[in-house]
């Protein structure tokens, strides 16, 4: 892998998608070097969009792809940030109590 080289993220890992990266995203690398296995990647949104993200990936981690699809990216952020509102939801009601006994 080199500079400018499009890849797309193989696996999900947490601290990845802490960061709003997920399985199946499409970056490029944007760094000339590999530091310590690890690779900066960018991961764009279509347009004007600002970008998902830019973090380091480590190299087992991306594939090499001929094209980048910044769409796809855009659709599977989508996905996970539905996904992400449904449990914040959630965690903001309490508990139902009302079978506990003291």
């Amino acid at each position: 892998m080199q500079e400018m080289d499009n890849v797309q993220v193989i696996v999900e890992k947490e601290k990845y998608a802490r960061d709003g990266v997920h399985k199946g995203m499409f970056g490029w690398i944007c760094h000339p070097k590999c530091v310590e296995g690890y690779w900066l990647v960018n991961f764009p949104q279509c347009g004007e969009k600002e970008d998902v993200a830019e973090i380091s990936i480590k190299e087992e981690d991306l594939k090499l792809v001929k094209i980048l699809d910044a769409k796809a990216n855009e659709q599977i952020k989508a996905q996970f940030d539905s996904t992400n509102e449904t449990t914040k939801v959630f965690n903001d009601k309490p508990d139902d109590i009302s079978g506990y006994m003291i």
